[in-house]
This record gives C-alpha cells, structure tokens and sequence, in this order.
C-alpha cells in the first residue's frame, strides 16, 4: 500500500510539472508548434535515462523509490519517456526488431487511434 501510496503521489508531482512547464514553455515562444510538449518530452526522457542508469546499474536505491520516481512521477510528467526507455532497453539488449515494432507501432498505432477517436467524436 505504501508504494501505490507514493507512486500516486509522485504521479501528481509530475502531472502538475508537465502542466507548468508545457504552460510556461508555450507562453514563452508561443506560435503554432507545441514546444511544451516538446521540451517535456525532451526533459523526460533525459531524466529517466539518468535515472534509469544510477537506480538500477550505479547506485543502490529502494525498489520503492525507484518506482515513485520513473513511474509515479516521470510517468505523470510523460509517458513517452517510458516508451523512450522501454525502447531503448530493447535495443540495448539486441532486439532490434522488437524495438522497431514498438517505436512504429506506438507511433502509428497512436495516429491512427487519435484520427478514429476523432471521427468517432465527430459522427456521434
């Protein structure tokens, strides 16, 4: 229970993270390309490879802490960055065509969901 405790709570930290940061970077340069999402992407995915890395092959942490930060909190502040780690691992560990298929089906996959969630929101 302590762990779902703190993963939650993590997840609010990064959640409310994302929306300060994507708010302040789309105020910042404004226009029509989301540079809030981004530089949340970007800075997601910088902070679970570090911390992918010192948690799990460095630096001995709490199996709890470790998941209130890259689930909880980074899970909350982006979800591409565990697509971007999960991606990652798979090539890391040689399965090429793995990672692949999870980079261009994510990717796809997620178009085309979005493009039929709006068709379906569309008809209805």
């Amino acid at each position: 229970m302590y762990k779902i405790f703190l993963i939650g709570i993590a997840g609010s930290l990064g959640t409310l993270s994302r929306y300060w940061l994507s708010g302040w970077a789309d105020q910042w340069w404004g226009g029509t390309f989301p540079f809030g999402t981004l530089i949340v992407n970007a800075t997601g995915c910088l902070a679970i490879g570090f911390l992918f890395h010192a948690t799990e092959e460095k630096y001995l942490v709490d199996p709890v802490v470790r998941s209130a930060a890259l689930v909880g909190f980074l899970g909350g502040f982006t979800t591409f960055s565990s697509f971007a780690v999960q991606s990652f691992s798979l090539l890391r560990d040689g399965e090429i065509l793995l990672a692949s298929a999870n980079i261009l089906l994510s990717n796809f996959a997620g178009l085309i969901l979005v493009w039929a969630g709006y068709v379906i929101a569309r008809t209805v």
